[in-house]
């Protein structure tokens, strides 16, 4: 620029020092730091020189992102199983311990008989194992006669649209095809079930307890449905003696969680003793 001070401007003071080129400098007042705005840079022009652009305007401020979510706790499991003192809980181990062994031995004849029958009318293993979730989400094999044909679980998809479950990851069918002569007869009565009495003697299972999900079942579960593996599962609970197989899976999940909550030996005892006669009615058994 040349001439004199540009109309509309404001002189700038300017310092000097050896060797600065004797130049004026002008503040254009529309843009100073009181009017800019982020959007309007303050030009400051130069005598002699190229005009130059100087951002003073206020940096944007940081975006502050709060990591910190408060979570209200799904269910609230602060009495019963999962506060037991050692002693609740070193005589509920010694109860399945008890139980399951002197149940092995009673219920012998009952085993062999439906081990023969099972190994003589259809093709396969007489003892089926299946990976299965456990306490705390840990997998264990849980052994179960087998009811069905050779490769009936690779033919579930063939019977989705069976399914008497429209809600949960629940798959039961009535007269389901892939069911034997004989798994039908063990599965009405629950004898079936019967060789998880030596997953109870190990320890992965209890004689009372949720009942433990597929892993692909498991998968599905929200934070909610997990609880229900926060303790062991186990052989008969509340659903067993309240419909068992027609009970839908929101109410299955309640009845777990309120085991977890009110649990005590009594408790377990009088489900115990509930469910020799709903095992014999076969009510929901399918």
């Amino acid at each position: 620029m040349t001439g004199g001070t540009p109309l509309g401007a404001e002189p700038y003071p300017k310092s000097s020092s050896a060797g600065d080129v004797d130049a004026g400098v002008w503040v254009d007042p529309a843009t100073t730091r009181e009017d800019a705005t982020a959007e309007t840079p303050v030009v400051i022009e130069i005598e002699g020189e190229h005009d130059v652009v100087v951002d003073l305007t206020q940096p944007p401020r940081p975006v502050i992102v709060d990591l910190v979510t408060t979570v209200e706790p799904p269910e609230d499991l602060s009495t019963g199983l999962l506060v037991a003192s050692w002693w609740q809980l070193a005589t509920k181990r010694a109860i399945d311990i008890v139980g399951s062994l002197a149940m092995l031995i009673l219920l012998s004849p009952i085993l062999l008989v439906t081990a023969i029958a099972i190994a003589t009318t259809s093709e396969g293993e007489v003892i089926h194992r299946q990976r299965r979730i456990g306490r705390d989400g840990r997998p264990f094999t849980m052994l179960k006669f087998r009811s069905m044909v050779v490769g009936a679980h690779e033919q579930r998809h063939l019977y989705e649209h069976r399914n008497d479950h429209d809600q949960g990851p629940i798959f039961k069918i009535r007269d389901d095809p892939r069911v034997t002569r004989v798994g039908r007869v063990i599965r009405r009565f629950s004898i079936d079930e019967l060789p998880q009495l030596v997953n109870v003697l190990k320890g992965d299972m209890s004689m009372v307890g949720p009942r433990p999900p597929l892993p692909e079942e498991f998968e599905t579960y929200n934070v909610r449905q997990q609880l229900r593996t926060l303790a062991t599962p186990g052989l008969t609970c509340i659903w067993q003696v309240s419909g068992r197989s027609d009970v839908d899976f929101d109410s299955w999940v309640d009845m777990d969680l309120e085991y977890i909550k009110r649990w005590t030996l009594r408790l377990d005892a009088s489900l115990l003793v509930k469910s020799v006669p709903s095992v014999i009615a076969g009510h929901g058994a399918y």
